[in-house]
């Protein structure tokens, strides 16, 4: 009995002994290959692309072989969760300082006529922020990112990798750039619904020292960590919906975001590589792809995080700014084009080693799991 989808044959001899299947050709290969033919007295055939809801030529009188796979495919996700947290948290402890600054820069008030601005700029950011803070001041509104880097990261690389599985021409065959654009953007729009409320509460906690010496002192709130911003948005300002205010910038921000992220990592990768074979790339490799991928991402999306920042920082009683479209256009007639790059040099400085950092520990990781 075989089929021209084959992959990789297995003599499995009596059913009753289906349980005796060795796991180690699935370990490295059955998320990447997408389908395998086991050839045993009970023929099975699977396509992980349709596994998640659709499993067909399975033989219902081996049901340790549904369930060998169903822990396969647990199994993946588990090293992805793994993975994408050891990534995440190595990409927000190096990187959040930088993005402290660069909200600050962003969420600041235009100043009065006559007056200069509370910031100067990004190190005049950091000598205030140090002054009145201390160093904490520079982590301030990391707790949110922290409660779930892992659960975006996980978002993030699992639906990814199941794009890649759909978009395969054949099991086992490399993506080429286009193809991960594609598997980019899909993971962009999966990550936004996780991203959007996160981002809300990061920002208010990071803006919320620069505008209070702004003219919108008398309407800021003072939030004393990541659970009081979540009460006060639930309480206060349309309950979940609220969580979810700057969505549609978010969108605009991560799908076209991850979608040139992971066409530039690929692209540099096969560059370095020589080839579509990317596997023996070392680390520095790596560093290099990942770092100048997520410098691609400010470059790329940079105005509509200024527009997402300032509409999640805006008052809810007293708006300041009607709708995403809205920011747009008053930030550039107030401030100019200028004013859509705010705090653009603290971004693209922590874009670099921070994604640098991300990249290698997903990778060394995600190898080191099998």
């Amino acid at each position: 009995m075989q089929s021209s989808r084959a992959n990789i044959w297995v003599q499995n001899g009596p059913k009753s002994d289906l349980n005796s299947i060795e796991a180690g050709w699935a370990a490295d290969n059955f998320q990447r290959t997408g389908c395998y033919n086991l050839l045993c007295p009970g023929f099975v055939q699977i396509d992980t692309s349709l596994f998640l809801g659709q499993a067909y030529g399975i033989d219902l009188d081996h049901p340790m072989m549904i369930e060998q796979i169903a822990l396969l495919l647990m199994g993946d996700v588990a090293k992805d969760l793994t993975s994408g947290t050891v990534g995440g948290a190595a990409q927000l402890i190096i990187g959040h300082p930088f993005d402290t600054i660069k909200v600050k820069l962003q969420s600041q008030s235009a100043p009065l006529p006559g007056q200069p601005p509370k910031y100067a700029g990004a190190m005049d950011a950091v000598k205030q922020t140090l002054a009145a803070e201390g160093p904490r001041g520079l982590y301030k509104g990391m707790g949110a990112p922290l409660a779930t880097v892992a659960a975006f990261n996980a978002v993030l690389f699992t639906v990814r990798g199941q794009m890649e599985a759909l978009l395969r021409s054949e099991p086992g065959a490399p993506l080429t750039v286009s193809q991960q654009v594609v598997c980019g953007a899909g993971a962009g729009v999966a990550v936004s619904f996780l991203a959007c409320p996160t981002e809300l509460i990061k920002c208010r906690l990071q803006a919320q020292s620069a505008l209070a010496d702004s003219a919108s002192a008398g309407v800021a709130v003072k939030y004393g960590g990541p659970m009081d911003v979540a009460r006060h948005v639930l309480r206060s300002e349309g309950g979940v919906r609220g969580l979810f205010k700057g969505l549609v910038p978010t969108l605009a921000r991560e799908v076209p975001g991850n979608a040139v992220v992971f066409g530039v990592y690929e692209a540099l990768k096969q560059y370095l590589a020589g080839g579509p074979d990317t596997s023996k790339l070392g680390g520095g490799s790596l560093i290099v792809a990942g770092g100048l991928a997520g410098a691609s991402f400010w470059f790329s999306v940079y105005p509509t995080d200024v527009v997402k920042s300032v509409i999640q920082v805006d008052d809810y009683k007293n708006p300041k700014y009607n709708g995403s479209i809205n920011a747009f256009r008053r930030i550039l007639a107030s401030e100019g084009v200028k004013g859509l790059y705010k705090g653009f040099g603290p971004a693209m400085a922590r874009s670099v080693p921070a994604n640098a950092a991300c990249f290698l520990a997903y990778e060394v990781t995600r190898s080191s799991l099998g």
